[in-house]
């Protein structure tokens, strides 16, 4: 039987994960899309929910985008579908996909280590920042998870797991490379593969994986998953590949300060930057564990049981590590690289944490205070309006609106003057105009007589005052203003 402590232990983390669920969830809906990676796939669903075409996603009405492949897209757009276009449809199949996640971490661990091991692990997924951020944004990486995890937790089941059960879980590793290739590409291999190939020449297990998995029918099963869209999507739009695969995949790695980005400049770091970010993301487990770990009772229990003498954390250890490496010297980085690293991270945290001498502490001031802290950022967001709010174009779209149908002049169009951001185009559902130099403009108001542009601060500062002359501040958030304008 166990004892009290570990009952009561048990029964706190299971309420810091319902917690930390519920307070997702409800909050999918609660604050704009911010710019520029939310709106932007916000608005890449939209346009898929209302063009009704699935083929080919589109940056804006027409315009293709070879960025990512569909599979985020196609899960945003349904659920827009379904629940109408908003935040909280946006937002949901990257909380659904992070409950999936979880509920393979969890399944692994259980069957590795019990279950007081997955409920840590859980509870350390849950409460890491990154994983929590990922779970209820709109973007491609929660996708990119899910299908890598599945794929390590199905190749570690495949191995163990007897029976057509096993079996089942071999033809899983397989789908999860669709999963990836659908969600990232072919990084999604790179991910998968390179770990895997750590643990395969450290453990010389090349006969059994060989015979474990169905590796002929389930890389059939990979190219019928994944490859009709590709070939689709070249069809369709000419010269997708050429550019998904050497530039997305190659020269935005291997050319620091990569130009042949269409879709915005690149993401200039020092090398070895991926291990800070890694810090950052992890956080507070990335500070908690190793504390713990190198204090007096946790070294005496790693020279006891050296990770690398135990197969099972070498997997997680090969896992955990591989990304990062792999990221180590490229410049062109996002501090979501790490994500795929995190439920590798968690599960050793469950093979680590379990023990009563190294858990109950760090256990409770870890999920407590990551806890307060998430609630403490979610109350500022959206109580206050900052953080997302800041980065949006809600506020303005809506006050435009608002002031339209109380002009007495017929004025339809709202007009961005030099840029229009994503947000822009999600909230005003593809209405916001782009104009792109002053003469049109000006050329605008003596054809319609008035109308309502949006313009960045310091920018309209350099506009000469005959032209600023002729408007009316209505409304403005951090960066821009809107404006009301009339004929000269």
């Amino acid at each position: 039987m166990e004892g009290g402590n570990s009952i009561t232990l048990r029964r706190w983390l299971w309420t810091v994960l319902i917690v930390l669920g519920l307070l997702r969830f409800f909050s999918l809906g609660l604050y704009p899309l911010a710019d520029t990676t939310e709106a932007r796939y916000g608005e890449i669903a939209r346009l898929m929910a209302v063009s009704g075409d699935w083929i080919t996603p589109q940056i804006s009405a027409g315009v293709p985008f070879w960025g990512k492949p569909p599979l985020s897209a196609w899960l945003a757009a349904a659920a827009m579908k379904l629940f109408g276009i908003n935040e909280f449809a946006a937002r949901l199949p990257s909380f659904l996909l992070s409950l999936l996640v979880m509920a393979l971490v969890w399944s692994l661990a259980a069957r590795q280590h019990g279950r007081t091991s997955a409920l840590v692990a859980a509870v350390v997924l849950a409460s890491s920042a990154l994983f929590f951020v990922s779970s209820g944004a709109v973007m491609t990486d929660p996708a990119l998870l899910f299908g890598t995890t599945l794929c390590m937790v199905a190749f570690r089941q495949a191995l163990t797991v007897p029976g057509r059960a096993g079996h089942a879980w071999g033809y899983a590793f397989f789908a999860g490379l669709a999963v990836g290739l659908l969600a990232k590409g072919p990084v999604a291999l790179i991910l998968t593969g390179l770990p895997l190939a750590v643990w395969l020449l450290h453990q010389r297990r090349w006969r059994e994986t060989w015979q474990r998995l169905p590796w002929l029918s389930g890389l059939v099963l990979t190219a019928a998953l994944s490859v009709p869209w590709y070939w689709l999507a070249e069809l369709k739009t000419p010269g997708f590949l050429e550019y998904f695969i050497v530039g997305e995949h190659w020269q935005r790695f291997i050319e620091p300060g990569w130009q042949g980005d269409l879709y915005g400049g690149g993401h200039l770091r020092p090398r070895g930057t991926i291990w800070f970010y890694w810090l950052e993301c992890a956080l507070p487990w990335s500070l908690l564990l190793p504390l713990r770990l190198f204090s007096r009772e946790g070294r005496r229990r790693l020279q006891e049981q050296p990770p690398w003498r135990d197969e099972r954390q070498v997997y997680l250890l090969a896992w955990a590590l591989t990304p990062l490496l792999f990221f180590t010297a490229a410049r062109n980085i996002l501090p979501t690289y790490v994500l795929t690293a995190l439920p590798a991270f968690a599960l050793l945290s469950g093979e680590w944490l379990h023990e009563k001498d190294l858990s109950q502490a760090t256990l409770r001031w870890g999920s407590a205070g990551m806890l307060l802290l998430i609630g403490a950022i979610l109350a500022v967001v959206v109580g206050l309006g900052i953080g997302p709010a800041e980065r949006s174009h809600k506020q303005l779209v809506a006050t435009y609106h608002r002031e339209r149908m109380l002009d007495p002049q017929p004025v339809t169009r709202l007009l961005y003057l030099f840029h229009r951001p994503y947000s822009a185009e999600f909230y005003s559902e593809g209405n916001a105009a782009l104009i792109e130099t002053l003469p049109e403009l000006e050329q605008l108001l003596i054809d319609d007589g008035s109308s309502y542009v949006v313009v960045e601060k310091e920018r309209w500062a350099q506009v000469p005052n005959t032209i600023t002359a002729h408007f009316l501040k209505l409304d403005e958030n951090k960066r821009f203003y809107l404006l009301r304008g009339h004929k000269p």
